[in-house]
């Protein structure tokens, strides 16, 4: 679908006019302040929308009412439901390669496997509702995302790189270091698809600072235990 300008009345609500014949460039390169509060609104509601409602039960008119916004102007900002959709999971994706960390081999496994687990259980903490529509989408098959997971491929093969490179060297026990990184991504995940199952067993109101310390203490230990890690040998002097 085009984009579709607002009306007038639209265009006074957003505090912007829509893009002239006489002035296109100034109306569109240049975001205003109000255009760049409009677009955070309209991505947070649609990240809320997709996680609760996937991108089938997803409407156009539900990320507009969510972002206070009529479904004209919603329009104006984007094209359709689905690059909004591949926009969000791009963004996830995005983040999520910042993640990994591997570049720091040199620090060994067990500096670079715990600062993996701690980015990745805080990022299922503070963004639980991307890190769901992330996973509902690799549990239908990936069909949006699939055509662009070429990168998380790389960085992924990497990683396993890495991680052999440290069991060669002694510094770890000899395991499929693809396997350990299926293993890493599954308990942090749990931390963001079943936040409600954690607050109910931990008889908890929310997952404070204090709780999130103790859990991302827990699974490093367990998988710095499981893998076999020892500390770097010391630096010859």
């Amino acid at each position: 679908m085009p984009a579709m300008l607002p009306s007038d009345s639209d265009t006074a609500i957003l505090g912007e006019s829509a893009p002239t014949d006489e002035a296109p460039a100034q109306a569109t390169r240049r975001p205003s302040r109000r255009r760049a509060q409009t677009l955070a609104a309209i991505h947070q509601a649609a990240i809320e929308v997709f996680a609760a409602e996937g991108l089938s039960g997803a409407s156009t008119q539900a990320i507009a009412d969510k972002a206070g916004l009529s479904k004209a102007q919603l329009h104006y900002y984007i094209a359709s439901k689905e690059d909004l959709y591949r926009q969000v999971l791009q963004d996830i994706v995005d983040d999520w390669i910042g993640v990994f960390g591997f570049s720091d081999e040199a620090f060994g496994p067990r500096k670079v496997l715990s600062d993996l687990i701690r980015r990745k259980m805080v990022f299922s903490f503070e963004q639980p509702l991307r890190s769901r529509i992330f996973a509902a989408e690799m549990m239908r098959g990936a069909p949006v995302l699939r055509a662009t997971l070429g990168t998380s491929k790389r960085r992924t093969e990497q990683a396993v790189a890495v991680i052999q490179n440290w069991i060669d060297r002694g510094l770890m026990d000899p395991l499929d270091p693809l396997a350990l990184l299926f293993h890493i991504w599954a308990m942090t995940q749990f931390y963001a698809d079943h936040a409600e199952q954690v607050l109910y067993f931990r008889e908890l109101a929310q997952i404070g600072a204090s709780e999130r310390k103790h859990l991302i203490d827990e699974v490093t230990a367990f998988v710095l235990k499981g893998a076999g890690v020892r500390e770097l040998p010391p630096a010859a002097g």
